[in-house]
């Protein structure tokens, strides 16, 4: 497989330069890419050490690294966008390609401010994002479902089918009060919904995995046999559908979907409000 390495250089954080960046080099699969973020690039000197870095990337690899830049403090930019340029790599920057198309069809020019984006402008909607993060922490597997009257989502599924990376995810990057309760053995028998969700129906929403998955995710934590043997893992996902299909419980298939993706469509299957960073 075809390597290249890129770079994600910013002068803030950089995660607005890498968010855009994978999302670029994703469409890629045939190839794999080294990648390395280059935070805080804020002064003509740490420029000049990442230029040389970037160099010597495309020395060792033998062709050019990508560099997506995310470069916008006003009064080094130019100094510093230039020497990064010059390496032999292929520089593009996500603020030239984008601002100045902006700044002439609305009319003004825009702040150049650093961390914007990931900052924190709103600190209601920052502190909400904190409590949905120890909400999800303390209701996590099945924790004091005696709080579930704050839930905004209950996810339900069998044991390792992505229920508390989602409420973690939901809960971090949008606010979303996000409680999960694993199927037992006992609920998967009798086709039920565990007594302590009944007052939450309405909050209800399940995971689902192809056992295959499920097999290979339980194998890799080691706890018993018969927790991840075939026959267990089928039965277990068998049951949990057949749940979800007899009482109406809409759920997805997280088998191929990343925790960002089920997310968004859990999100939007359930209008939740999408409370965002900014």
């Amino acid at each position: 497989m075809t390597q290249r390495t890129v770079f994600f250089v910013s002068d803030h954080s950089g995660v607005t330069a890498e968010t855009l960046g994978q999302s670029l080099i994703a469409q890629f699969d045939a190839l794999d890419f080294t990648k390395i973020t280059v935070p805080f690039v804020s002064t003509v000197d740490k420029a000049k050490r990442t230029a040389r870095n970037i160099n010597a990337a495309a020395r060792a690899q033998g062709s050019p690294p990508i560099v997506f830049s995310t470069l916008v403090k006003e009064d080094v930019r130019a100094a510093v966008r230039d020497i990064v340029r010059r390496t032999d790599a292929l520089f593009l920057d996500f603020f030239d390609s984008f601002l100045a198309p902006l700044e002439k069809e609305l009319g003004q020019k825009s702040q150049h401010a650093m961390g914007v984006s990931h900052g924190i402008q709103n600190y209601r909607e920052y502190d909400r994002r904190i409590e949905a993060m120890n909400f999800a922490l303390s209701h996590d597997d099945g924790s004091n479902p005696q709080g579930y009257d704050r839930a905004d989502l209950v996810l339900i599924g069998v044991s390792r089918s992505g229920k508390t990376p989602t409420c973690l995810y939901l809960a971090l990057q949008y606010g979303v009060f996000a409680a999960n309760y694993p199927l037992t053995g006992s609920d998967l028998e009798e086709r039920r919904v565990p007594s302590a969700l009944s007052p939450h129906r309405d909050k209800i929403y399940g995971l689902t995995i192809e056992p295959r998955r499920l097999e290979e995710l339980r194998s890799e934590r080691g706890i018993g046999r018969r927790y991840a043997s075939p026959r267990q893992v089928s039965f277990e996902v068998r049951q949990a559908q057949s749940l979800f299909d007899r009482l109406d419980i809409p759920f997805i298939d997280a088998t191929r979907c990343s925790i960002e993706e089920l997310a968004s469509r859990i999100l939007d299957a359930t209008r939740l409000e999408r409370r965002t960073t900014s």
